[in-house]
């Protein structure tokens, strides 16, 4: 893959290569390690994520926390690497005909189950068909509804046929939700836990805790260092820092930003800041009043101040947004756009256009959203009152913020990780009826972009059709995107790792299998 990377593949030749065999392995964890990896320890982690509401449910996960899990305990067919690229996971291989609307994966053999069971092409079709059909609710499942029809050759691969060409199919399948459980009668078995990672799921206690135990058959060698690991879910900031500091954890993510650079000075203590898709959102529920006008949406967008957030509640550790969730980094991102600036004057155009010298409305948060999700909600109640907008800061409750605020209350605080690529991202988040749309916001033109761009494999056309799917989001949209923000979390010099990846938090979430005991 790193051919690809490398502009050494175009995109057709990507299609029509099969990957090569064996290529996650290619790059051994200690090239790039602080020390060499090494066998053994106990890992304790604090995550500023979780709730009680959790499931094992893999189709229903939506925090770090339950991220974290699901790359521990089970496999996807595809991985994004550290680098960013694409390597094979559970599928070892695969090769897509010259439109891309068919993609054969070659099953990867010898790989078992945590109870001994052998991984089967039935395991895999079972598992991505839980995603999939009117009456899923997984949050996958705008993401592969594009699949028409799932089929077996032999007992090693499985054909997936699409209802149209979608040239990042395989990047799709390493979406973190698409772990493969095994096949039953009626479905997959996700209640007990059993996966084909690298680490056993011992104990599992939603919001509280969880305990694993390296998998000694997990079919890498080159991965799960630690013998256990235990993962906390800690959403007090104040818990995790005391628990880093004084040693009872070896690693925690969220960092209090403005207490970061303290943090680090106490010894023992590193902080990893890296640059990635992560955004902080305000979304508003594009279905209900005053947030069916856009111009009301637009004043909300214009009466915001980017830099000051970015200043203040990111204390530099990352950039501003532009209303739209692709970025900088990107392959498609516009840069072309018109950058929103705080401007009191152009929000109270636009409310004068919805018919209004002032508003009032309420905006719910709380640090569960993200780390100074309120103090962010008070700076912008502070800025949006010059253009007459009344925003009233609603503080809620950290335990359940997810399933009894977020997308139930009409003007929230939000996260997102982002995505690999522009067509899962705006599949998940911003298609019409998808389970996870925040803003319920839905746009006949983008929905018609969104299915042509998936399949058009010039450059050139694909560029100027994400541009523009942008440029519908951030004018036209629902959602409020001030800040990019780095992933910063601290680790303890007794815990060693390589490369970082950007792609979520704490390595991609796959700190479990990645990191050892320097």
């Amino acid at each position: 893959m790193s051919l690809i990377k490398g502009g050494l593949l175009d995109r057709r030749g990507f299609l029509k290569t099969t990957v090569a065999a064996g290529a996650a392995a290619a790059l051994p964890m200690g090239a790039f390690a602080q020390s060499t990896p090494k066998r053994g320890g106990d890992l304790r982690v604090a995550k500023g994520h979780g709730q009680t509401t959790d499931t094992l449910d893999p189709g229903q996960w939506e925090n770090g926390y339950m991220l974290a899990l699901g790359f521990g305990v089970h496999g996807r067919l595809t991985e994004v690497a550290p680098d960013g690229s694409l390597v094979p996971e559970l599928a070892e291989s695969w090769e897509a005909s010259e439109d891309a609307s068919e993609w054969r994966f070659k099953i990867r053999q010898g790989v078992t189950f945590h109870d001994g069971k052998s991984l089967t092409v039935e395991d895999v079709v079972a598992s991505i068909n839980h995603h999939r059909g009117e009456n899923s609710t997984s949050a996958a499942g705008p993401i592969v509804a594009p699949i028409a029809d799932i089929t077996t050759e032999g007992d090693d691969t499985v054909v997936f046929t699409l209802d149209g060409g979608n040239a990042d199919f395989p990047f799709i399948l390493s979406d973190y939700h698409l772990v493969v459980c095994p096949a039953t009668e009626d479905g997959i078995d996700w209640q007990s836990g059993n996966g084909c990672g690298s680490y056993i799921l011992k104990n599992f206690d939603a919001g509280v805790s969880s305990q694993f135990e390296r998998n000694p058959n997990h079919w890498r060698d080159d991965v799960a260092w630690f013998d256990t690991i235990e993962m906390l879910c800690v959403v007090d900031q104040n818990a995790r820092t005391t628990a880093l500091v004084s040693g009872d954890v070896h690693a925690i993510d969220r960092v209090d930003l403005k207490a970061a650079n303290l943090l680090g000075r106490n010894p023992g203590v590193s902080i990893e800041s890296v640059a990635g898709t992560q955004h902080y959102t305000f979304a508003m529920s594009t279905n209900t009043d005053p947030y069916t006008d856009n111009n009301i949406r637009q004043a909300l967008k214009w009466g915001i101040n980017r830099e000051e957030m970015v200043e203040k509640i990111l204390f530099g550790y990352g950039s501003v947004g532009n209303d739209h969730p692709i970025g900088e980094g990107q392959r498609y991102h516009n840069s072309e756009m018109e950058q929103k600036t705080y401007d009191p004057d152009k929000a109270k155009f636009h409310l004068k256009e919805a018919g209004l010298d002032s508003i009032d409305i309420n905006l719910s948060s709380s640090d569960a959203a993200f780390s100074g999700a309120v103090d962010a909600a008070i700076l912008y109640q502070a800025s949006a009152k010059e253009a007459g907008i009344n925003i009233n800061v609603v503080r809620e409750p950290k335990d359940g913020y997810w399933s009894d605020v977020w997308m139930k209350k009409p003007f929230t605080a939000v996260y997102w990780g982002g995505r690999p690529v522009e067509d899962q991202m705006f599949a998940t988040a911003y298609q019409c009826g998808a389970a996870w749309n925040d803003s319920f916001w839905c746009n006949d033109r983008f929905e018609e972009l969104l299915v042509k761009a998936r399949a058009e494999l010039d450059e050139d056309k694909r560029r100027e059709m994400y541009y523009e799917m942008q440029d519908l989001v951030a004018n036209q949209g629902g959602v409020v995107i001030p800040m990019f923000a780095n992933y910063v979390f601290a680790v303890g010099d007794k815990v060693a790792h390589g490369e970082m990846a950007s792609n979520w938090e704490m390595d991609g979430e796959r700190w479990m299998e990645r990191w050892w005991m320097a």
